[in-house]
Formats: structure tokens, C-alpha cells, sequence
């Protein structure tokens, strides 16, 4: 019989601590409904102890979503955290809080300067007072994989013994290989079930070495009954295991591993195109599963034997992941109806008629300016549409521009709106684009730097949208900003704008604590 394996995606809490990938509230709730159109068992939907806009997000997505998927959230081993986790996410159906605290000689000894007992006991206490709280708690004993084993057995027992209904085993460094993690876990699981065989055994793995999904198939082999994942394998330094490769990878190899998740494979690579949207970050062109070319074949032995038969050299479809083979076309004429279903094929919810309306006058502006409107075209429309808010009176909005071009002295004019108020002002630079963002820093008075800068076509055709990912640096932190306008000196101001927005929202200036599993 075949077990189901829980998938917990934690894009919105340990991916999201990549530079600058930080998502807005409205950001994460967009890509919270999409976890739930991916059927995520879990969400970890932030760290709301760090700063009020994470409370404030993990709050919402609790809101939004906790109807149907379990919402969790991090906390260190002190009360402030558990509480903060507690507040966000008790609105959910089913909450639960998630504890973290190193296990490992280096982290008891250099991180927390305690001993082993006292660590121990930091724990015991933590997953006490969270179960006066709610019934589910989950423990994470961080940097497990370097730990000494009979101490990290000792930390699992007595946190059992104290309430804990989770036990996640960390490879937080990426420093395990998969026969010795597998071995790790078939101990851990062993032993578990003789102390309370109710309590879920968990993994959570981290990509340093390359090799997080195969730690994590392993685990599942030996025994674990949840993962820990990210879309993309999102996550600081090289990621994290990624929840595409392992939901594929248990589904085409069900025969081998005996389990099965609940995840609706059709929506992996629009989910995945999300996150790129939403973060700016690509994804490499050979990733598995969601990479441009994880289906293509370019040598001519491959396409014959692919003629005569898929499953000469396909193991699973790109329908399967949701890289559905035919699209429709739309133009100015196609009318409601038909944008309307292309808009809900791709999963997005059309509910609210004036807001529907105003979606369909941008795609008729769209179409009347690029004339074949495809699928590409209309998820990026629908995904810029319901991530922009204007409202703020502390954002800056594009009204107008014009750059002229040219080897002698290239020049910008560049007029903003902020709170009511227009700006106007003009500069010069190296190129055109130089020029642009001279003129966008000096009316925005922020001295930020241009760390990278690209540019992506995202359908076909010479009018086709032009993708603009900036990242740029100010104060020491890194924020990212994404446009797309058949415009591509448009494209570029706005995502050079929305860059400069994103880093005055983030106007607490409280030092964020990063957490990692």
C-alpha cells in the first residue's frame, strides 16, 4: 500500500531569505493561493517574530488560506517567538508552531555558549508552554546531521515526552550524503515509534552539496513521513530540497519508494513561473522539472526515437507538470468569454466582476498593442495586475518619460507621482538606461546602487513583452524589482521604480533575524 508522504512548502519562510527575494503582504498571499491551488499539505508562511511586516504577512496568509491548509510559522526556543507565532497564525483551521534549536556540538557551543543539558532543557521548556497554546507542535533539531547522535536522541525523546507532535531532522548545512541521512533517519524513526508511534517524523534538507532531493528521497526510504521543501528550490546559499523533484520523483519511481504526496503535479511549473515573477530570481534553463528545457531535445538520435515513441526517452510528460503542449492565441477580438476561460485555465479566480473588468481592459490595451496575446502573456498580466498597489502615499508611480539615445549625450526625463504630488526632473548619462535611473534616483533622493540588471522576452513575435528584473542595493540590504511592457525602456523604469518602492516600505529598520532549519 502506498503512504502518503506530507509536503510542507516553506518558499514563503526559508526561501524567502535569499537577497532580495523579500515579497510584499500582497505578494505572499498571491503566492499562498497558489500553494493552495498546488495543494500544499503546509504552509511556513514566515518567521513573525523578525519584524511586524513578517507578523503582518503570516497573519494574512492565515486569513486567506488557513481554511484549507495547515499554516505554521518559526520560532526559536524563547517564549517573545512562540507568542508572535502563536497571534499570526492561530486564525487557521489547523495551526501548528514550529520550534527550532541546534542540536549539534558547534551550535550548543559557539551559538548558544551553554551546555548540552541546559540546551536541552531550552527546548523542553519551549514546546511546554507552546502546547498551553495549541495541540500541534513541531521541533526542529537544527544542524542535526552534524550532531552527535545519542544527544540527538536524548533532544528528541525528552521533547516527545514534553508534547511534541513533529520532529523535524535538519540537514540545515547540506553536509549529509543520502546513504548516511537515510541511515540517520532509519535510526531516529526506530526508535521513535517505541516512545510514541503517533508522533510524524520529518526532514528538512539543504542543498549546499547538491544533493538535498536525494537526502531527502532517502529519508523518505528509511522512513520519514513529511518533508520540508521550496518551489525552485528556492533558499539562501545553494537552496533548498526541491518539492518539484521530490513530488516527480516519487511519483514516477511509486513502484520503488511505495509513497505518494497530494500535490496536483499540473500546477508545478505555474507555480513555479509565479515565484519567478514574484522574486525576479530565474530558474536555470536544465533544472528538472520546471527548467526551459527539463522537456526539450536537441540531438537528432533523441527526436527520432521520440517520433516512434515518448517513452524512448520521456519518463513523464510536460503535461504531467502542467507544460500543457497547445495554448490558445487571443487578440483584441476574442471577448470576454475567451479570456476569461484562458485566465481561470491557468488557476487564477475571476469572482469579483470590476475587478475582472479592469483586468480585461489592460488585456484589450495588450492586445491592441501586440496584436496575438498568448498564454505567457496573459499570466504575467493577471500576476503584475493583482501584485501592484498604488494606494501607499510613500510610493513613487511612473507618469511619463521620454529618453533620447545616441553616442553624443544621452538624456532622460522622467516625471514621478507621489502622494498626489508630480515631480519632474532630467539627467544624463552613459546609455539610455543609465540616463533613466540618474533621473529616477535624483527625484526619489535615494542614493541605491544597480547590482543587476535583465532583460527576458516572454513570448513570441517582435511585439513580444519584455521582462525587466532589477536588483539593487541601498543601506546595505539588496531589493529586487520586476516590470514588463511591450516598452522595454518602460519596463525598465518601472522595475527600477518598483525596486526604490520596495525599499521604502521597508521602513522599520529593525534588524531582521535570519532563521534557518
Amino acid at each position: 500500500m502506498s503512504r502518503k508522504i506530507i509536503v510542507l512548502d516553506t518558499t514563503l519562510r526559508d526561501g524567502e531569505q535569499v537577497p532580495g527575494a523579500k515579497l510584499n503582504v500582497h505578494q505572499k498571499i498571491e503566492f499562498a493561493q497558489q500553494l493552495k491551488r498546488l495543494n500544499a499539505d503546509i504552509i511556513e508562511a514566515g518567521f513573525p517574530a523578525s519584524s511586524a511586516g513578517d507578523f503582518q504577512s503570516v497573519q494574512e496568509i492565515a486569513r486567506t488560506v488557513g481554511d484549507t491548509i495547515s499554516i505554521t510559522a518559526l520560532a526559536r526556543a524563547v517564549k517573545n517567538d512562540i507568542d508572535a507565532v502563536y497571534e499570526s497564525i492561530r486564525l487557521a483551521q489547523n495551526p501548528f508552531i514550529h520550534i527550532v534549536l541546534g542540536t549539534s556540538n558547534i551550535h550548543v557551543e559557539k551559538k548558544f555558549n551553554r551546555s548540552k543539558d541546559a540546551v536541552m532543557q531550552m527546548g523542553v521548556d519551549a514546546v511546554k508552554y507552546a502546547k498551553t497554546l495549541l495541540p500541534h507542535v513541531q521541533y526542529s533539531t537544527e544542524d542535526a546531521s552534524r550532531s552527535d547522535f545519542e544527544y540527538l536522541w536524548q533532544t528528541i525523546e525528552a521533547v516527545v515526552k514534553a508534547g511534541a507532535t513533529i520532529i523535524n531532522v535538519p540537514d540545515t548545512v547540506g553536509y549529509a550524503v543520502p546513504e548516511e541521512f537515510g541511515e540517520l533517519i532509519r535510526k531516529i524513526n526506530e526508535r521513535l515509534k517505541n516512545v510514541n508511534p503517533d508522533v510524524i517524523l520529518s526532514v528538512h534538507c539543504h542543498n549546499d552539496l547538491g544533493l538535498a532531493t536525494a537526502n531527502t528521497l532517502s529519508a523518505i526510504k528509511n522512513g520519514a513521513d513529511k518533508v520540508e521543501c521550496t518551489i525552485n528550490g528556492l533558499g539562501e546559499r545553494a537552496g533548498n530540497t526541491s518539492l518539484e523533484e521530490v513530488v516527480m520523483g516519487l511519483k514516477v519511481r511509486e513502484n520503488y519508494y511505495g509513497c505518494h504526496t497530494g500535490i496536483h503535479a499540473k500546477e508545478l511549473l505555474r507555480t513555479s513561473r509565479l515565484l519567478t515573477h514574484l522574486t525576479g530570481l530565474d530558474v536555470q534553463v536544465n533544472k528538472a522539472i520546471t527548467g526551459e528545457n527539463a522537456f526539450a531535445h536537441s540531438s537528432g538520435i533523441h527526436q527520432d526515437g521520440l517520433l516512434k515513441d515518448k517513452r524512448v526517452y520521456e519518463i513523464m510528460s510536460p503535461e504531467e507538470v502542467g507544460a500543457e503542449s497547445m495554448e490558445l492565441i487571443l487578440t483584441a477580438r476574442s471577448g470576454r468569454h475567451a479570456f476569461k476561460n484562458a485566465v481561470e485555465k491557468m488557476g487564477f479566480a475571476v469572482e469579483d466582476a470590476e475587478d475582472f473588468e479592469q483586468l480585461f481592459a489592460k488585456f484589450l490595451t495588450l492586445a491592441d498593442a501586440k496584436k496575438e496575446v498568448y498564454d505567457h502573456d496573459v499570466f504575467y498580466l493577471v500576476t503584475q495586475h493583482r501584485t501592484i498597489d498604488t494606494s501607499d502615499s510613500r510610493l513613487y508611480e511612473l507618469e511619463s518619460f521620454q529618453v533620447v539615445t545616441g553616442d553624443l549625450c544621452p538624456t532622460a526625463t522622467v516625471r514621478l507621482k507621489k502622494g498626489g504630488v508630480t515631480f519632474t526632473d532630467s539627467a544624463v548619462g552613459d546609455g539610455p538606461i543609465d540616463a533613466l535611473y540618474s533621473a529616477i534616483k535624483a527625484l526619489a533622493g535615494l542614493e541605491v546602487q544597480l547590482k543587476d540588471y535583465k532583460i527576458n522576452s516572454l513570448s513570441r513575435g517582435k511585439e513580444a513583452i519584455g521582462r525587466v528584473n532589477i536588483r539593487i542595493e541601498y543601506q546595505g540590504k539588496t531589493y529586487s524589482g520586476r516590470a514588463m511592457d511591450t516598452d522595454i525602456i518602460k519596463a525598465s523604469a518601472m522595475a527600477f521604480l518598483n525596486g526604490i518602492n520596495a525599499a521604502l516600505l521597508d521602513t522599520s529598520h529593525e534588524a531582521v533575524v535570519t532563521a534557518e532549519s
